[in-house]
């Protein structure tokens, strides 16, 4: 039975989210041979199976059974998990305190650490025979100039405060963290400003 979520650590990172080795781990969410793994993908036996065999390593494939094929062992393999994600102190994770909340560092161990979170969360719930009750809000909004980006995360904090204030029982069991980002859209045909803010 596959877990819903592997957190890579330190030294687990090094070649282990490489582009070959994340088409090999999407080829056997379900299970498959190193053999019908090169032949999907188009690398030789030889390579995927080097490969599935650091991911078993590294604790993200693991043996489903060996059968005999033209005279040698065939192992079939499966991923552990369904989603992989960076541990947050990968990222230079901070006390909130010391957080800049207009750094990417932040943005990206905040959503990391949610990953994660969440997705146990909703292992245990599933394990239990429920369902996890969460809920998501986007929206894509235009800046003219890059103070206005300071002066929107500061509005919408001082509303979501007004908010949380006013729904908020503090002796209720079913408590929520509400979290909040932003990153420029993503444009096939534009570069991201690396300095939204406009700061030095």
């Amino acid at each position: 039975m596959t877990k819903g979520l592997d957190v890579l650590r330190g030294a687990d990172l090094r070649g282990a989210l490489s582009p070959l080795r994340r088409r090999i781990l999407a080829e056997v969410r379900e299970p498959a041979s190193a053999t019908v793994v090169a032949a999907q993908i188009g690398e030789s036996r030889q390579r995927v199976n080097y490969h599935l065999r650091e991911l078993e390593k590294a604790g993200l494939v693991e043996l489903v059974e060996t059968r005999q094929r033209r005279g040698r062992t065939e192992r079939v393999v499966r991923a552990t998990a369904r989603t992989v994600v960076v541990a947050p102190e990968v990222l230079g994770d901070l006390p909130t305190d010391d957080q800049d909340q207009f750094a990417a560092e932040t943005l990206l161990a905040t959503t990391a650490r949610t990953f994660r979170e969440v997705a146990a969360m909703r292992d245990q719930a599933s394990d239990a025979g429920k369902r996890l009750v969460t809920f998501t809000i986007t929206a894509d909004v235009g800046f003219s100039e890059p103070a206005d980006i300071a002066r929107f995360a500061e509005d919408l904090a001082a509303r979501v405060a007004d908010l949380a204030a006013a729904y908020d029982a503090p002796r209720a069991r079913r408590r929520y963290r509400v979290i909040i980002g932003g990153h420029p859209a993503a444009n096939p045909t534009e570069q991201p400003d690396p300095n939204p803010t406009g700061r030095t």
